[in-house]
């Protein structure tokens, strides 16, 4: 008596052989072992990947291109008094912010001491005050509460006594609102009065550096923070500095730097790999050339850039920055190290960052490298190719065997 077969049968794309038909090799069950194995190392590799976390960047257009931008910088001048140090920010909008220091920055002292290299022998003093605006310190007889006027030199008119020079600080920024050379101050009333001249030469003497560090604010267009000596001045159109005290010691000054920290905006607690040393590329950076007639330029290029955690609880906005160094004596001429390189004459000794903000803003968000589905796709995918593989094997070892096993029966 026979059964009527099911219609599914003929749709069976995995037929089966009887258990009487099937033949087990040495070979087989040694290529079933290293199947398995490398099964198991695939499974494994999925399951890392899955478990990998990637950061994956977006470039947007970044929106809060009106707001100020914060620079944070601590920068230590080895052979500047602060005295010297002037610190000046200016912008294509137009905007110029002369000596911004106490806007954010401060100076510190760094006294040498004996029996240690140079580079080990910097300690901060307290620190040092920024000299005031002109119309801070250069103050009318009526805003006088002492009645006294006091001498500008012949640098301010002063026949109305519509100026009064009481201070040291008044009479320096009154040389400089008329283009005159100040020195160290020597001969002036106001400054041998307040020991100022006895106090400059005893840390030019000391050869004491500054350190220049804290944040400032700056606008999100082009522009440059601008380290030079002397008091800032504007002649015939162009930012100069009196550098009549810097060219008197010849063999005193000069602008060798260290660069502790150089950022922009906030500094985030999680970041890529490889992406934090494009935040503050600068970090430990030294020029130790020991040039006095010379400038150095640091190029920056900054983009606005967000970094969103994996839970998405923590997003902190920051800035990435990539820079070119540059620097050239003021004399110009043939460059010392590329003999076709022609360099400009002329300028002012200084350190200089000229900065331009990108209009585009680049996310970062934390990311798992795989989704479920995708690791278990990853996984069937990895054991189905290792099956098909084993199985073309065990068969060319088979016909192998049973071909050299018919040579030997003849």
């Amino acid at each position: 008596m026979s059964y009527p077969r099911p219609k599914l049968i003929s749709l069976d794309a995995f037929a089966k052989t009887v258990e009487d038909a099937r033949i087990k090799t040495t070979s087989g069950g040694i290529i079933t072992l290293v199947c398995c194995l490398v099964a198991l190392m695939l499974i494994r590799n999925e399951y890392i990947d899955y478990t990998t976390i990637v950061t994956l960047p977006e470039l947007v257009v970044d929106r809060d291109i009106n707001k100020q931008l914060d620079i944070n910088m601590d920068i230590s001048f080895l052979n500047l008094p602060c005295d010297l140090v002037s610190v000046d920010l200016f912008d294509e909008t137009g905007d110029l912010k002369l000596d911004v220091i106490n806007s954010g920055l401060e100076k510190y002292r760094l006294v040498k001491r004996d029996r240690r290299p140079p580079l080990e022998i910097l300690d901060d003093q307290p620190a040092l005050k920024r000299d005031l605006s002109l119309s801070e310190v250069c103050k009318g007889l009526e805003e006088n509460q002492q009645g006294e006027c006091g001498s500008c030199y012949g640098a301010l008119p002063q026949d109305k006594n519509q100026f009064c020079c009481n201070s040291c600080a008044a009479v320096r920024r009154a040389y400089a609102q008329a283009n005159w050379q100040f020195f160290d101050g020597e001969n002036i009333e106001q400054c041998e009065k307040e020991g100022y001249v006895s106090k400059l030469r005893e840390r030019i003497n000391g050869k004491e550096g500054c350190r220049v560090k804290g944040t400032a604010k700056i606008n999100r267009v082009a522009g440059t923070m601008d380290f030079a000596p002397g008091a800032s001045m504007t002649k015939d159109g162009r930012h100069v500095h009196d550098l009549s005290l810097y060219q008197k010691y010849e063999d005193s000054f000069n602008f060798d730097h260290i660069i502790h920290h150089l950022s922009f905006g906030n500094t985030p607690t999680f970041t890529a790999k490889g992406v934090s040393e494009s935040i503050a590329p600068l970090d430990g950076h030294q020029f130790l050339e020991h040039k006095k007639a010379h400038i150095n330029n640091y190029y920056l290029k900054i983009v606005s850039t967000r970094f969103e955690s994996l839970d998405g609880k923590h997003k902190v906005d920051t800035n990435q920055f990539s820079v070119i160094t540059h620097d050239r004596p003021l004399a110009g001429g043939k460059d010392d190290d590329h003999k076709h390189t022609l360099h400009a004459r002329g300028g002012v000794p200084s350190v200089a960052f000229h900065f331009d903000i990108s209009p585009l803003k680049i996310i970062n968000r934390e990311k798992y490298a795989k989704t479920w589905s995708g690791f278990v796709l990853g996984v069937v995918s990895s054991i189905a190719g290792v099956l098909m593989v084993g199985a073309l094997l065990d068969r060319s070892v088979f016909a192998a065997q049973q071909a050299m096993k018919g040579k030997k029966d003849l």
